[in-house]
């Protein structure tokens, strides 16, 4: 089974191979980002978190597929 990667702003990184860790990476990081107010914890972990469990399950995935369509097109001039 090859390595996941996540693709962020150009640069990509390896993710763990175990299902059940990029799980608790993605909660976490979505978890610590709502608490974003706190000092080290920030509200950039929020979409970190969701792309790391958009590999994991498909309404995610869903919701991030469109957001990227959205975007796109948003952004061509027409």
């Amino acid at each position: 089974m090859p390595a996941r990667k996540i693709s962020v702003f150009g640069r990509e990184f390896k993710m763990p191979r175990s299902r059940g860790l990029r799980i608790t990476i993605g909660f976490l990081l979505t978890i610590g980002g709502i608490l974003g107010f706190l000092p080290i914890l920030g509200f950039w972990m929020v979409p970190l978190g969701l792309l790391v469990l958009s590999y994991e399950f498909a309404m995610v995935r869903r919701h991030r597929r469109r957001f990227v369509v959205w975007w796109e097109r948003r952004r061509r001039p027409d």
